[in-house]
């Protein structure tokens, strides 16, 4: 287990009650009933995998640092989605990591995807003030990875997504906000920060400046917080009209701009090296398959939140993918169920959430997110019939 006695502690200390109180407070500070199943319990980090967490975390910002970087990663941006006027880093960078077991039965964290685009940087912190409100959580025990406080972290958040601009001047954008499982997101960063959350077809532009309407005043554009995924613009593009053309020059900033969606992405899995990097390649750069395939998981290059993931690849699953350089052929992880609960153990994975501002010269690790689950796909959609499972925070030694 993960902290035995505070997990011991924990579980006995549990109630139904107060989880539900904890999912009422969610509702009542945001507005919005969490669209996708809150955990019964955070995670407990202990100081070991802790460490291993940062260090891989560090180890992956290294290769963001090298000036090559942006050569390596030409190619991840598919055709027609190049936008103009990147700027020389990702607003945000997010890192999933397993918690398997080493040969040794120690604890140990190994990649999954990493992304160049914002979590749930707002919510996080909402949930793990509520677990601290309904728990008995230990105080020695921190939401934070590192060193920081609630107030150094809004003002983390600031530096990041305002840079400096006043908040009617940034606009959280999004497509079909209204509709995302991550509105409650939405609307704690509206109440943390006073940025509005506005849909792509809300858009004014003329030239090539963009406006909102607020209050019925038309409002220059200074930034975007871009939570957009641009697929879900060709996806809805009947509900959203006739939206702006990103492949056009604005005059805007972005964080993150949308290209370092596809640099920090799972294009990057192959270039990654290191104990807690499992293997990976192209699959058009395979020379030949591997004969265990049961041991791999063939990931699209262009998806996100599991989608289009085979876990048990065939050799005739492979020869019929038309565009192998858009797939990777990764070794598949066991996760460890080292989260014991009242209905049995289950697995957790941790992301790792940095803000890389303007004027920091690598990005900061400012909060984490853990998902449970007793399946086999990770993701919060894949355990709705289950108890804790779901999206939880951590709390680190």
């Amino acid at each position: 287990m993960m902290i035995p006695v505070v997990r011991q502690q924990y579980n006995q200390t549990f109630s139904v009650a107060k989880y539900e109180a904890l999912k009422a407070a969610l509702a009542a500070e945001t507005g919005i009933t969490p669209a996708f199943r809150i955990a019964e319990t955070p995670v407990f980090v202990p100081a070991p995998l802790k460490q291993q967490l940062l260090d891989a975390g560090e180890s992956i910002i290294d290769l963001l640092l090298q000036p090559d970087f942006r050569e390596l990663t030409e190619m991840a941006i598919p055709k027609g989605q190049h936008v103009p006027k990147e700027n020389g880093r990702s607003s945000f960078v997010i890192i999933d990591f397993a918690v398997t077991r080493a040969e040794d039965g120690s604890l140990a964290p190994q990649l999954i995807e990493l992304q160049g685009f914002p979590s749930l940087f707002a919510f996080q912190e909402l949930l793990a003030e509520q677990f601290r409100q309904q728990f008995d959580i230990p105080a020695g025990l921190s939401s934070f990875p590192e060193q920081m406080d609630a107030a150094a972290y809004k003002a983390l958040l600031q530096r990041t997504i305002l840079n400096g601009h006043p908040p009617e001047a940034v606009v959280l954008l999004e497509v079909l906000p209204q509709q995302q499982k991550t509105l409650i997101d939405f609307a704690g960063t509206e109440k943390m920060l006073g940025i509005p959350v506005i849909c792509v077809s809300a858009l004014i532009q003329e030239g090539k400046k963009l406006y909102y309407d607020r209050d019925g005043k038309k409002t220059r554009i200074r930034r975007i917080y871009n939570r957009m995924i641009f697929e879900d613009l060709e996806k809805y593009r009947t509900e959203l009209g006739a939206a702006v053309d990103f492949q056009h020059e604005l005059d805007v900033e972005w964080a993150p701009h949308p290209n370092w969606y596809y640099r920090i992405s799972k294009y990057l899995l192959p270039l990654i090296h290191g104990p807690f990097a499992p293997k990976a390649w192209f699959l058009h750069e395979i020379p030949v398959l591997p004969q265990d395939l049961d041991n791999y998981v063939l990931k699209p290059l262009f998806s996100f939140a599991g989608q289009g993931v085979i876990i048990d690849p065939t050799p005739a699953d492979i020869n019929a993918i038309k565009d192998p350089e858009n797939w990777i052929l990764q070794q598949k992880v066991q996760y460890a169920p080292v989260i014991e609960t009242p209905t049995g153990p289950a697995k957790c994975e941790i992301r790792m959430m940095y803000c890389w501002p303007d004027d920091a010269p690598r990005p900061i690790l400012a909060h984490s997110l853990a998902r449970l689950s007793k399946g086999k796909m990770i993701g919060v959609a894949y355990n709705a019939d289950q108890e804790w499972v779901g999206g939880s925070c951590c709390f680190f030694e």
